[in-house]
């Protein structure tokens, strides 16, 4: 669970926690609006709309991870969102995270319950400035009941100096669907872990992730597709970048166990090489307890395609800008199922950014 991670480097005995605030600043303006839900290190502050936590029956089964104990442990009451049954939101709701503070951790935790038959996007914002020296230990908690379809968007740009230990965890009901998608740019070391269990009949989970890591950053993706009923379907389709002397991580497993059979799921991770100082690791897997299934799995890790290249060359594009529109495009596929124009091109500007800095290196146009 931890192979390729930088777990021995983290002391938590260097943090302290982070102290209550109730009180937000200003955000950078995303194109989505003022947050519905706005937490400094874990806290609601006093703008946010009054929310509770949720009753048992919307509790989700413990992860095995020791981040999510820590998080338990530790949070503040979680934040709770609420969507109606039968109700259909033409509005995404908004949550924004912001870290901050020296060598202190925070716990937050939101459970979204999605209600029979409902329909909403929820996008998770989390955020910190480069001279914060924090760590953020999230906890996300999703449920779909029947019937109903909620998209989850994650976007992750802290400064690069914040450490994060994500996990989401999700349960996805009878003819329900949930589309998870991280678009994660930030932090020194972050690592997310997605665990989707698809419990009834007919459910369906796709996970999607753009990613792009530099200079000395190391973002960790774990992955848990895990098929507990029939006809159930999962697709996922993470594509990342890096450069500079930055690493990253993709491990992810399917479970198809006994009583899942009809299962359809897919995995796929693939991941371009910017410099010859940047490693990218993926390790998919499978894990099937029943035979009546169609599972796949493909991962590559590599430079910009050549020949991909020498076509945008041939008709008079410069080396460095035929790299840039190579790379922009290899995000494309995952950014056209972010369902906010304004969400995928403010990833986009996150992302031409970065490849301004890799052309400043000298890590675009050359033959590397």
């Amino acid at each position: 669970m931890w192979r390729y991670s930088r777990i021995d480097e983290l002391d938590l005995d260097r943090y302290r926690p982070a102290p209550a605030v109730h009180e937000g600043r200003a955000l950078a303006d995303l194109g989505v609006g003022a947050p519905d839900l706005q937490l400094v290190n874990g806290y609601a502050t006093a703008s946010s709309p009054t929310v509770s936590a949720l009753g048992a029956a919307s509790d989700i089964e413990p992860s095995d991870d020791a981040f999510v104990d820590l998080n338990l442990a530790f949070a503040p009451e979680p934040q709770a969102i609420e969507i109606a049954p039968g109700a259909t939101l033409t509005e995404p709701i908004v949550i924004r995270h912001t870290i901050e503070g020296q060598d202190v951790v925070a716990f937050p935790q939101v459970v979204v319950h999605a209600g029979r038959g409902s329909q909403a996007v929820v996008i998770e914002v989390f955020e910190s400035d480069e001279a914060t020296t924090a760590c953020s230990v999230p906890l996300t908690r999703l449920r779909v009941e029947q019937g109903a379809h909620l998209t989850f968007l994650t976007v992750q740009q802290l400064g690069q100096m914040t450490w994060q230990l994500a996990n989401q965890i999700s349960s996805v009901a009878q003819d329900a669907s949930l589309v998870s998608a991280a678009l994660v740019l930030g932090g020194d070391y972050a690592r997310l872990r997605t665990d989707c269990r698809l419990e009834g009949r007919g459910a369906a989970g796709d996970l999607v992730a753009a990613y792009f890591a530099e200079e000395q950053q190391h973002l960790d993706f774990r992955t848990f597709q895990d098929h507990r009923a029939p006809d159930t379907t999962s697709n996922l389709l993470f594509k990342g970048a890096v450069g500079g002397h930055s690493r990253s991580v993709y491990t992810g497993l399917i479970r198809v166990r006994k009583d899942a059979r009809g299962t359809n799921a897919f995995q796929t991770n693939r991941n371009l090489k910017l410099s010859e100082h940047a490693w990218a690791e993926s390790v998919p897997n499978l894990e099937i307890e029943n035979n009546d299934v169609r599972c796949s799995h493909a991962s590559t890790v590599g430079p910009i395609d050549d020949e991909s290249r020498f076509y945008l060359e041939s008709r008079g594009v410069p080396p460095a800008v035929a790299e840039r529109l190579i790379v922009a495009g290899f995000f494309d596929e995952v950014l056209a199922r972010v369902p906010v124009p304004a969400l995928r091109e403010h990833v986009r500007a996150g992302i031409a950014v970065k490849l301004d800095h890799a052309a400043a290196e000298g890590a675009l146009g050359g033959r590397g």
